[in-house]
């Protein structure tokens, strides 16, 4: 992960000072972010936001399934984690068939068990002009980006229920909130995904499952292509921003690993903008 900001200056009775040995420290942050002996299934895990978030709970100690369509792109994802010292698994499927989804919904409990964590972070970006947007890629959008999330969510969400924890985390978008790029069916979606999370919370929360969204900004990913390749819309998109640039996938690690641990116990149902203050501009 890159560092930006520079080296962290220590400061008396802080990490490395009088009263934080490197031993109370790391207990500290285990008891509040270690994944140790967690599941977890991660959608859209073999590239982009979804393989960053996946190697991320990977490397805080869950077990990770990764789903997505592509066998070669899952197996090198798989052997990365793996790499990385993670136990790791993969199951291919088009998720946007309901009779795959539902074979690949048992097979991804198979290596390790149920899920105590899913990531729904598998999505098509067909956004045609409104005028031209017909019903199949409008079928395609939600299969994918929608109605996956929900069925996975109906499949594990019981379960952690009744195990008393579980942690459901829903990729969003700037859609979610508001129109613009031809946003068509994609943002329809989106916009879906921050209610389908918030009706998980509601349903599943008091039972110890928090289920939570991120929306990213535009971040440096093949599903960007579009939006970034052109250097004047991605300055334009940048200069939006707080921080004062895009999204890049070391942005999504800390968040990722937060919302699936127990430091999180009492975050849910809501829509966490990881995009830099572009969402408050």
């Amino acid at each position: 992960m890159s560092d930006r900001t520079g080296p962290v200056p220590r400061r008396p009775g802080g990490p490395g000072g009088p009263g934080g040995s490197p031993e109370r420290v790391r207990d500290y942050l285990d008891a509040l972010f270690s994944l140790r002996g967690l599941v977890a299934v991660v959608t859209g895990g073999s590239s982009g936001i979804g393989g960053a978030v996946a190697r991320a709970l990977g490397r805080a100690g869950a077990s990770v399934v990764l789903v997505a369509r592509g066998e070669p792109a899952l197996r090198d994802a798989a052997a990365g984690l793996e790499r990385d010292g993670a136990q790791a698994a993969w199951v291919a499927a088009d998720l946007g068939d309901r009779e795959a989804l539902g074979r690949c919904a048992e097979e991804a409990t198979r290596p390790f068990g149920e899920p105590d964590v899913l990531v729904n972070a598998a999505g098509v970006n067909l956004r045609p002009p409104m005028e031209a947007l017909g019903t199949g890629d409008w079928d395609r959008t939600m299969a994918i980006n929608l109605d996956a999330a929900f069925l996975l969510g109906q499949r594990y969400g019981p379960a952690m229920a009744a195990r008393g924890f579980g942690r459901i985390i829903n990729l969003a978008s700037q859609q979610s909130i508001r129109a613009f790029g031809n946003s068509g069916a994609y943002g329809v979606s989106k916009a879906g995904i921050s209610a389908l999370t918030r009706s998980q919370a509601e349903a599943w929360s008091s039972r110890g499952v928090c289920c939570n969204a991120i929306a990213p900004g535009f971040v440096h990913t093949p599903l960007a292509r579009a939006a970034l390749e052109d250097p004047e819309r991605a300055r334009a998109l940048a200069a939006r921003t707080m921080i004062g640039r895009n999204g890049e996938l070391d942005d999504f690690p800390g968040v990722a690993v937060f919302l699936a641990s127990r430091a999180s116990g009492y975050l849910t149902g809501q829509t966490v903008f990881v995009d830099g203050g572009f969402s408050s501009t």
